[in-house]
């Protein structure tokens, strides 16, 4: 009987797990679509009202550059995108990490603009289960850059 439980216990906990992938994964995968869109509405449905955002790069003189945007300033950037111009970014692998109410997920990634690639880098996003039984984003960190970079379309 005891163990049976534990069988039991331990298939709910690897399904639960899974769900929980699932559900992040669908997060994330709803705010690529909202950005190969240009779709702040879409975008607006899985991050934090809060959310905050950064990017990192090293310029030109070798310098270590960090740089933090409002969830204003992307989604004007989003708007003002020509509607002839095509934004993709591939992504090379997704790797989610759960504890509890929290989320982290590495994307290794390309970015393409116009089927012309621009820069590659990896994305880290954070996400938090929130009290209405979501997983939102509350944090965007992106690494960019135009070498040594893994593949191209």
């Amino acid at each position: 009987m005891k163990k049976t439980f534990f069988t039991i216990l331990f298939i709910a906990s690897i399904h639960h797990s899974f769900s929980q992938n699932d559900e992040v994964k669908t997060v994330i995968n709803t705010f690529f679509e909202g950005l190969h869109t240009a779709d702040t509405t879409l975008i607006n449905s899985v991050i934090s009202k809060n959310i905050l955002m950064q990017t990192t790069f090293i310029n030109s003189k070798g310098e270590s550059i960090l740089r933090s945007s409002t969830k204003k300033n992307f989604f004007t950037t989003l708007l003002s995108k020509k509607e002839e111009d095509v934004w993709f970014e591939k992504l090379l692998s997704v790797e989610i990490k759960i504890d509890g109410n929290i989320a982290s997920v590495w994307i290794p990634y390309e970015f393409y603009l116009n089927d012309i690639f621009s820069h590659c880098g990896a994305n880290s996003f954070q996400l938090y289960y929130n009290n209405n039984n979501h997983w939102e984003i509350i944090y965007i960190i992106d690494t960019r850059r135009k070498k040594d970079c893994k593949s191209k379309l």
